[in-house]
């Protein structure tokens, strides 16, 4: 028998050339294509059946997709094979690399056989037999790659230059980059020209020889990564921080251009990238007009056209060569011959912050706008306000409740500042919107125990008091100050006699002690130096928003255009389209863990205000950094078992806190109204989808008037109280949608 093939599926593309069916969150290899299953499927159970020897089959792909990928390995027999994840896409040199470490780790020098996820091959016996033709050039220490004769003069395909034969099998002269049309004419003419597989046959020292020779750099960036996983029964997972240290470079560019004495095998197979709409055409199905016609479609006299629907009705009449693919969010319409140039409309979308190439649309979504409105008028106004309006409020020393327990009772707590502003805000909102409540009485019973117990001595307000009232932290925190502020611009817009006064006190103390002096945003505490946060600043921006509201003076606007000016150079990072949370003395990113720290709450929260700023100053190209924030916290930063978002994500998309509290859901459905309407995809339907899924996860599980604010990774509740400081997130969004649907019944009835 011969010997053991140590095989490696390479599945960390995206599959942008399928848009739109093809996404970040859901990639081309998960989706079946020809009616038999998905690409990643095939291309395992193709690897792990071979006949003539043993075959362990390896999986490479992104951490992203762990809970899909073990899906889908579990109906494979791997051989002693399993699973490795990268935490970052470091091209496929570092692939290839970590392949390579892996098997001379378990299986020593043997072969290996390095394999795209999605690509079409004709059938498994086909393939092996080629692959086998390649092993006696491997064995004696060759790199083998697989050539397929072309059939067409194709521009989206690389080449290979065959040489002589010798030993049944051809050398390598070059390897030729995707050729233009006439180019490719010309290298079909000439006879000896390949489409470049993707697929290599090699020993593993070979190959371990070929990176130490050519580039070292990546064999130890990548030996030191491999050394610092770590495992569990999903796979073995690469460190963060060593793995996105290594060069990001093809295979192709690192060595196999570099390498001498490359064999060549012609394939015996029939082979087809599908990475094209073309592509697609030419594989699938068709009818004897020569259409391909997938999914709901009706489709009158076309001919050779690919018609797909992914959801709703799409008719087609008189069609000729065209490809038109619908899914539910967005439609891709071209000739079939310039389908490979659906990469400049993703290319474009990404430039303008669209969301529809990151993340597939929900299936739960829901396409009457205003679905949720009597569930939501009935819980905000008829179960939370009147529980909190009474139970909520400490009437012995006054102020509100830190917290409650499950069973509706007050948790004797130290009352943080930030809460009783927050409790004031969330009744002077209820009551803007229509609450019959004793909103008046529960704004003065707040203000009153916040300014007879909370001042400092400077003007300012303290962190925390004791239930009786007595400071219990006198810091002077500029998040605190913010909920402070942003209480007193609504109280004053309800009336109330004393805002106005403590609102322009609480600036000069504001202006006089936490401004930085070298006019570079706000102080974490007065007189504080070290570590800074955003967190503080976006809720400052919020509340210079509110009394631009509340006054009419554009003073407040002036303040809000200095945070935005720290947002656009500091906060937001145009690369990954993260917003970072924590800093040093001089904004840059902290260091370690703490700068990749970033919390998709905050992206949806960020998002909201930056479209506010928008329409109240006329700084429209803010939306679109609004869009980016959306859509990258939407791709990256989404439990995809729950749909809900996670607490925090690194910059990447991988899980710093897996646990899902209720306050980022709030935020999500802030985001997706202010977004609507702004010249980007309709998110209506987004916007019913994360009301329901607030309501399932955290409302409707919950004892009447509470919530479970926090839930794990598999959607179990982790929670024991109720805290109070949630109140105004919930009070916010819902009312917010309330006034987004009424408005949108208003337009439908007119």
């Amino acid at each position: 028998m011969s010997e053991r093939i140590v095989g490696f599926v390479m599945s960390g593309g995206v599959g942008s050339r399928l848009w739109p069916l093809s996404r970040e969150d859901n990639p081309k290899q998960f989706h079946d294509l020809s009616g038999d299953g998905s690409m990643l499927v095939k291309t395992l159970q193709r690897l792990a059946a071979r006949k003539d020897g043993e075959a362990s089959v390896f999986l490479i792909a992104s951490e992203r997709h762990a809970d899909r990928v073990g899906r889908d390995l579990a109906g494979v027999d791997l051989g002693r094979g399993g699973a490795l994840f990268e935490p970052v896409g470091r091209n496929t040199a570092a692939a290839v690399a970590l392949a390579t470490l892996r098997t001379l780790a378990e299986f020593d020098d043997a072969l290996m056989l390095v394999v795209p996820s999605d690509h079409e091959i004709s059938t498994t016996a086909q393939f092996w037999q080629t692959v086998e033709a390649g092993i006696p050039a491997a064995s004696a220490g060759r790199l083998v790659v697989f050539g397929v004769r072309p059939t067409q003069p194709e521009t989206g395909y690389g080449y290979i230059e065959a040489g002589a034969e010798r030993d049944g099998v051809f050398d390598v002269s070059r390897f030729v980059e995707k050729p233009d049309l006439t180019t490719a004419q010309d290298y079909l003419a000439a006879g000896n020209f390949y489409w470049n597989a993707g697929i290599f046959l090699f020993r593993a020292s070979a190959m371990r020889d070929a990176f130490q020779s050519f580039r070292p750099d990546i064999w130890q960036a990548t030996e030191a990564a491999f050394k610092a996983a770590t495992s569990d029964v999903s796979g073995l997972y690469m460190a963060q921080d060593l793995y996105e240290a290594i060069p990001a470079i093809s295979i192709d560019y690192a060595i196999m251009e570099r390498a001498a004495d490359i064999a060549m095998v012609p394939a015996g197979f029939r082979w087809n990238d599908l990475g094209s709409w073309q592509s697609l055409l030419d594989v699938g199905p068709a009818d004897k007009a020569g259409n391909v016609v997938i999914g709901d479609v009706v489709a009158i006299d076309c001919q050779n056209s690919y018609i797909r629907s992914q959801g709703r009705l799409l008719s087609a009449v008189g069609l000729r060569d065209i490809a038109i693919v619908s899914t539910a969010d967005a439609t891709f319409v071209a000739p079939v011959s310039h389908s490979q140039n659906v990469r400049k409309v993703v290319e474009q979308l990404e430039k303008s912050g669209r969301l529809e190439t990151k993340f597939t649309p929900a299936h739960d979504r829901v396409i009457e706008s205003g679905s949720w409105r009597k569930r939501v008028h009935h819980w905000l106004f008829e179960e939370t306000m009147p529980l909190w309006s009474t139970i909520g409020v400490d009437d012995r020393f006054g102020g509100f409740h830190e917290a409650l327990g499950l069973d509706a009772s007050p948790l004797m707590r130290p009352k943080r500042m930030r809460t009783m502003a927050r409790q004031v805000y969330a009744f002077a909102v209820a009551k803007a919107r229509g609450w019959d409540g004793p909103a008046n009485q529960l704004i003065a019973h707040g203000i009153d125990f916040m300014a007879r117990h909370g001042r400092t001595d400077k003007g300012g307000w303290v962190r925390t008091m004791n239930v009786d009232g007595s400071v219990a932290d006198a810091a002077e925190d500029a998040y605190d100050h913010s909920c402070v502020l942003l209480a007193l611009a609504h109280a004053h817009m309800c009336g109330n006699p004393d805002a106005l006064r403590l609102g322009q006190e609480t600036f000069s103390f504001l202006d006089a002690h936490l401004e930085d002096e070298r006019l570079t945003g706000f102080l974490e505490i007065s007189g504080g130096r070290g570590e800074r946060r955003s967190n503080p600043h976006m809720h400052l921006l919020e509340a210079f928003l509110a009394w631009h509201s509340a006054t009419g003076d554009r003073t407040y606007l002036r303040r809000a255009a200095r945070l935005v000016d720290l947002f656009r150079n500091h906060f937001f990072d145009r690369e990954s389209w993260t917003l970072g949370e924590y800093f040093d003395d001089e904004w840059k990113p902290a260091p370690g863990k703490r700068g990749e720290w970033t919390e998709p709450g905050h992206h949806f929260e960020w998002a909201s205000l930056l479209v506010d700023f928008a329409q109240r100053s006329g700084q429209v190209d803010l939306t679109g950094f609004a869009r980016k924030l959306y859509a990258s916290a939407i791709a990256n930063g989404l439990n995809r078992a729950t749909g809900l978002a996670y607490g925090a994500v690194s910059r990447e998309g991988l899980p710093l806190d897996g646990i899902s509290r209720s306050w980022p859901q709030t935020e999500a459905i802030k985001a997706a109204i202010a977004l609507d309407g702004t010249g980007g995809p309709d998110l209506k339907p987004e916007i019913e989808a994360r009301v329901g899924r607030l309501f399932r996860w955290h409302i409707d599980p919950a004892p009447l008037g509470l919530w479970i604010d926090w839930i794990d990774e598999r959607g179990r509740s982790q929670a024991t109280e109720v805290p109070a400081s949630i109140f105004y997130h919930l009070v916010t969004a819902l009312t917010q949608y309330l006034d987004k649907t009424e408005e949108a019944g208003r337009v439908g009835r007119a």
